[in-house]
């Protein structure tokens, strides 16, 4: 069975954000279990995370996405962005690998476009790189 949080956990996490980045990120976050049910929920980096159970290198090499604020909006952000086929160059960030989407408000939840990254974030594999 996936890894979980419960509600205090999210609570907790959710202590020191603005309101309105805790209702979109509970809105992701159901998006996220709804097209990845079988996904790892837990915290990591500020942030909710959702990796692979049992893969290598484990919550970063199986990371399939993260959410979580910065000073401006919410961030839906993908630790192996730059690998992921991004037809609607939603993905923003110059790091090496890292991408994500500013997201500040529920308009700019894509569900079609987020459900692709999420899937593709699934299928790839840095390990196999």
């Amino acid at each position: 069975m996936p890894q979980r949080l419960n509600c205090d956990q999210i609570a907790q996490l959710f202590q020191d954000w603005p309101d309105e980045a805790c209702d979109l990120a509970l809105e992701l976050r159901d998006l996220v279990l709804e097209i990845a049910p079988e996904l790892d929920e837990t915290i990591a980096f500020k942030a909710l995370c959702y990796h692979k159970p049992g893969h290598a290198y484990g919550r970063i090499g199986g990371n399939v996405c993260m959410i979580g604020p910065d000073d401006e909006c919410l961030h839906l952000g993908f630790i192996h962005g730059a690998a992921l086929p991004d037809p609607g160059r939603l993905l923003q960030g110059n790091r090496k690998a890292k991408r994500h989407i500013p997201i500040h408000s529920a308009s700019d939840i894509n569900r079609r476009a987020f459900t692709r990254l999420i899937r593709a974030a699934i299928a790839y594999d840095p390990t196999d790189t």
